[in-house]
């Protein structure tokens, strides 16, 4: 449900990035049907109102990020969504308060830190406003420190959005730190 945190725990190989790859359409079933709020995946007329709706966090955020700066790179998917150039504005304003990166504005994002990295990548995600954020391992390449504010900063997102997490990890300690 909407603003609920789920964990998806398993070990390597289980299959836990195909299942939430498959939940924005990323990889569709060969077998049966991925539902997201009625909407099969596997129908390229639901395909943009999945990617719309269901935004996805990589482990390495070096796959995710595109663009020269952190603006830019903010500022990307909210071009490809055809969000009017004002609200862009205002939105990418926004993440870089809202995400403490003001500061990396003009920084291209392969001189940041991996937490700083990983912050940009999830910033551009939802500075997009989905309904539910597909988390795939976030931490798992951070430093204790970087793991701990990634991980408090989604759960502080889902409050503050009444967004819907789903949470792939295979650490214990952050699995149970979700609603389920």
């Amino acid at each position: 449900t909407e603003a609920d945190c789920l964990a998806i725990i398993g070990p390597n190989g289980s299959g836990k990035s195909t299942l939430g790859r498959s939940l924005n359409g990323l990889v569709c079933p060969t077998e049966g049907r991925v539902l997201v709020n009625g909407m099969d995946t596997a129908d390229p007329e639901n395909q943009w109102e999945i990617y719309r709706q269901v935004g996805m966090i990589f482990q390495n955020p070096d796959n995710q990020l595109v663009s020269t700066t952190v603006e830019r790179e903010l500022a990307f998917g909210l071009e490809n969504i055809g969000l009017p150039t004002h609200e862009m504005h205002e939105r990418v304003e926004w993440a870089l308060d809202r995400f403490h990166l003001s500061a990396y504005r003009q920084y291209p994002p392969h001189r940041l830190s991996g937490g700083e990295k990983q912050r940009l990548a999830i910033a551009a995600v939802v500075a997009m406003h989905p309904r539910y954020l597909v988390c795939d391992e976030p931490t798992a390449l951070l430093d204790p420190a970087s793991r701990a504010e990634i991980l408090s900063l989604i759960l502080s997102l889902r409050q503050e959005y009444q967004m819907g997490v789903i949470y792939i990890t295979q650490y214990p300690d952050e699995a149970v730190m979700m609603d389920r």
